[in-house]
């Protein structure tokens, strides 16, 4: 593994398992975004903040990386929705809309940086 490759990796790990972190410490500014579809958002919520801090762990590992990445990759599109719904909302509120818009395509680079370890 090149070194560039190597630090792409503890750097998706970590932004990983820091935002799953981030679900427990900080619960209702992901709340706020579930959409209202979403049956217990509190639960759901602790789920995914799990998921992402075993996903980002199991990166780190060769014998479950590209597991981990595919997880990554689904775990991405299922939180799409919120995304979206945060950027709804922002619209609404004419507040933070650029960012908001600006993370939706990022997703898409998201999920090519997590494909490059599957």
């Amino acid at each position: 593994m090149s070194t560039l490759t190597f630090i792409s990796l503890i750097l998706m790990s970590a932004i990983y398992c820091f935002a799953g972190i981030m679900h427990f410490i900080k619960p209702k500014g992901f709340i706020s975004i579930t959409p209202k579809w979403v049956p217990s958002p509190e639960k759901v919520n602790l789920i995914v903040g799990a998921i992402e801090v075993v996903l980002g762990v199991a990166l780190l590992f060769e014998a479950t990386r590209s597991y981990a990445a595919m997880g990554i990759i689904a775990l991405l599109i299922a939180v799409f929705p919120a995304n979206v719904n945060h950027f709804q909302k922002a619209r609404r509120k004419g507040k933070g809309v650029l960012v908001t818009l600006i993370r939706l395509p990022i997703q898409i680079l998201l999920i090519y940086w997590a494909y490059s370890f599957v």
